[in-house]
């Protein structure tokens, strides 16, 4: 991610009031504008929809596809997106551009392969009592979302932050108009807005790539060459992801909390609104996260690095060092104090917010519970970002695993302690597993020199 940080430099160097407003709204769009619009996409096309479609519970059958559509993509896609996104910056270190467009579309084969044969048979078997353009849109809707992440994930890598931002705000965009212009046909008309919509914005991401890219080749598999692929990315992608949704999962499928909504899919009225508030809310954290972590960590990362390369003095390189491990704690520091403020705000202005909302006060310690929850994944996926950059890949490996068990275990066991416990289990999993990055951080700091010098 150095093209953000160059670009976040840029604009904190204007030292002035201005300068550092638009670097941290910069910052947040960035590392968070795609699940915001996504967010705030799905529930504007709610309210809106509510004085057309009857009756009202075709949008929560909606609603409920689409987050389905959603989770299940980012997981199907996780084992492919940081080992494609390794594979990508390799290529392009050795100046092989020709090999990455031609694994780009090797990668979104093999994407629409396994989307579409994993919804067909969803499909076939476990909706066979909804209508036949419901199903087709949701297989077509998964393999679209799940090559949208593809083409995220490679545009990331060849940083074209901004041109991401604009098709997820013209695609979303797309979205919310078509949507709303075909809800008067139910779910159908709701579900093939949203599919069409996505289209768009897959056709906006695969242009930016294709015109920045050309290869001989049409397709090539090197990507998935045992040589070139790291599995322990792949692992990491698949438990970050099911990390993050193995609760809602448990909420949705336990007879206590969940309920079905249609076909196979289960919901929780009682926490999916908050969580989905709670996501929303950390947009700050995310921005004050990647300010210091790409503005202030890489850069003393990178004169850590320069200074060995170069054999610089001893106390240069610790001089950086400590550098490093200081902007890594004001960046953690930066967060908490941000997330405080969202905390104290939310009760303040709590109630008066789900009043406009059309949603009961009663969610509000559940909301509370899940933004503190939120704003420790932020925590846990800077200290991962970190432990990427100095490449302690089985570290994280060890961490993502723990996170999945943890949270499924807390989740299970906050539903049997009863309502008054529910979302503490996902807060508690965060919780343990971001101090257990802490102490690993701080032992791979501590040990820095030695690892550098004497285990290359």
């Amino acid at each position: 991610m150095a093209g953000i940080g160059f670009e976040l430099r840029k604009l904190m160097r204007r030292d002035t009031l201005t300068g550092v407003a638009r670097a941290y709204v910069y910052a947040g769009l960035i590392s968070s504008g795609p699940m915001i619009l996504s967010c705030f996409g799905i529930l504007i096309i709610g309210v809106l929809s509510l004085t057309v479609v009857i009756p009202t519970f075709l949008i929560t059958q909606f609603q409920v596809s689409v987050t389905y559509m959603i989770a299940c993509s980012l997981i199907l896609t996780g084992p492919l997106q940081l080992a494609f996104t390794r594979f990508v910056s390799d290529r392009l270190f050795e100046e092989r551009d020709d090999l990455v467009i031609s694994n780009y579309r090797a990668v979104q084969l093999v994407c629409t392969i396994a989307a579409g044969a994993i919804a067909a048979v969803a499909m076939a078997f476990g909706f066979r009592g909804e209508p036949l353009g419901y199903r087709i849109l949701m297989i077509a809707g998964l393999v679209i979302v799940s090559n949208i992440w593809i083409a995220v994930i490679f545009l990331s890598s060849v940083k074209q932050y901004r041109q991401i931002l604009i098709s997820f705000a013209l695609g979303y965009g797309a979205v919310v108009g078509l949507t709303l212009a075909l809800n008067r046909y139910g779910i159908t008309g709701l579900l093939g807005g949203f599919v069409a919509g996505h289209a768009i914005l897959l056709a906006l991401l695969s242009g930016i790539v294709h015109r920045n890219f050309h290869s001989p080749r049409f397709l090539s598999f090197e990507v998935f060459d045992r040589r070139m692929m790291y599995p322990s990315l792949a692992w990491v992608g698949l438990m970050f992801n099911f990390g993050v949704w193995v609760d809602k999962f448990v909420f949705w499928y336990e007879p206590i909390t969940g309920a079905r909504v249609i076909g196979w899919f289960h919901a929780s009225l009682i926490y999916d609104i908050p969580v989905f508030l709670a996501y929303v809310f950390v947009m700050p954290a995310m921005a004050a996260f990647l300010v210091r972590i790409e503005a202030d960590f890489v850069e003393y990362y990178d004169a850590f690095y320069d200074a060995v390369r170069t054999g610089a003095t001893l106390q240069r390189i610790h001089a950086m060092r400590d550098m490093m491990v200081g902007s890594v704690r004001a960046g953690l520091y930066e967060i908490i104090k941000v997330q405080v403020v969202v905390v104290l705000l939310i009760v303040a202005l709590g109630a008066t917010l789900l009043g406009a909302l059309r949603i009961s006060s009663l969610y509000l310690p559940l909301l509370l519970v899940d933004v503190i929850a939120a704003s420790l994944q932020v925590l846990f996926l800077g200290l991962l970002n970190v432990l990427f950059y100095l490449d302690a890949r089985r570290d994280v490996l060890r961490l993502t695993g723990l996170f999945v068990v943890l949270n499924a275990g807390f989740t299970l066991l906050s539903i049997e302690i009863g309502p008054q416990a529910y979302g503490y289990g996902f807060a508690a999993a965060l919780l343990v597993v971001t101090l257990a990055a802490v102490r690993r951080l701080d032992t791979k700091f501590a040990s820095l020199e030695y690892e550098t010098y004497m285990l290359q």
